[in-house]
């Protein structure tokens, strides 16, 4: 996959605490903030999920009175 270049401004404290973990994790401080960037898209997937999963359990007797049972689901309409 093709590289893409960034520029980032961040203060110096931020910027000595990312470098020490990169360091820390024995990888560069590109590898660390590609890693950073990667785990949030996945946190951000995963409570995108949870949210969807909670407003049906909420939801889901409105959607069972206006659209009934699908076949398949384990009851009858």
């Amino acid at each position: 996959m093709a590289k893409k270049q960034l520029n980032v401004r961040v203060d110096a404290t931020t910027a000595e605490i990312a470098r020490a973990r990169a360091e820390q994790e024995g990888i560069s401080m590109n590898q660390y903030i590609e890693k950073l960037v990667q785990q949030d898209m996945g946190e951000t997937g995963r409570a995108f999920v949870d949210a969807a999963a909670q407003f049906m359990k909420e939801y889901e007797s409105v959607f069972l009175s206006e659209f009934g049972e699908r076949e398949g689901t384990g009851s009858r309409r």
